[in-house]
């Protein structure tokens, strides 16, 4: 089975701050984009931590209600270190990993541990919310349907749970991982588990040339 991974979901475009990043700044970043958190990075975009709405809010609550001073940093209430995730990762995983430990957002790290998007749980969530029927119409009427020379009865489709099921045969080999890769692509297909066979192996690589002589 393929399952769909976090660097197909992640968000790109990420909103950050650095370690000096005044506090009302941050507050002014969350309530524009509409978000209620963001990561904290350093000057080579690693990430030092995360910085959320009940950060600031428990910041002010200390200062026993008033507004904190400008010295105050988005590196002073940051919740560090972060929980992260790799994009390789699958959506499964990262989920699992966000119910744990109780957060509502993953930076999403390279292998230098840089930033390179971020996963909310509305971002994993998303993948898990259409019905199975939703996702079956849609792997017959675009995927299977899109395939030229594929008789309609060739492949069957069934889907339990977000997890997509091909069977049947295709007439090429190279079709085999086109459909594959083209079902778990798909909104709320959470992995694909493949029976298809094939008629023609046309990704084997060609027989050598007789050589002259050569019975």
């Amino acid at each position: 089975m393929t399952a769909r991974t976090v660097g197909e979901v992640m968000t790109r475009d990420v909103v950050q701050a650095r370690r000096t990043t005044p506090f009302k700044e941050v507050v002014r970043l969350l309530d524009h984009h509409r978000i209620s958190g963001l990561p904290v990075v350093d000057a080579d975009d690693k990430v030092l931590g995360v910085l959320s709405g009940s950060d600031l809010v428990r910041t002010q609550a200390y200062r026993d209600g008033t507004a904190p001073p400008p010295a105050v940093t988005a590196g002073d209430v940051m919740s560090s270190p972060a929980i992260t995730v790799h994009p390789e990762q699958t959506v499964p995983d990262a989920a699992r990993l966000m119910e744990r430990r109780g957060v509502e957002r993953l930076p999403v790290v390279d292998e230098e541990d840089r930033l390179v998007g971020i996963a909310t749980r509305r971002d994993l969530l998303r993948v898990f919310l259409r019905t199975d029927d939703d996702i079956s119409r849609q792997v017959t009427e675009e995927v299977l349907a899109a395939a030229p020379g594929l008789p309609a009865e060739a492949v069957r489709v069934s889907v339990r749970d977000g997890v997509v099921a091909l069977d049947g045969r295709v007439e090429l080999r190279s079709q085999v991982p086109e459909l594959v890769h083209a079902a778990w692509r798909l909104e709320g297909v959470v992995g694909v588990v493949n029976g298809l066979g094939f008629r023609v192996d046309d990704c084997a690589a060609p027989a050598p040339p007789a050589r002259a002589g050569s019975p």
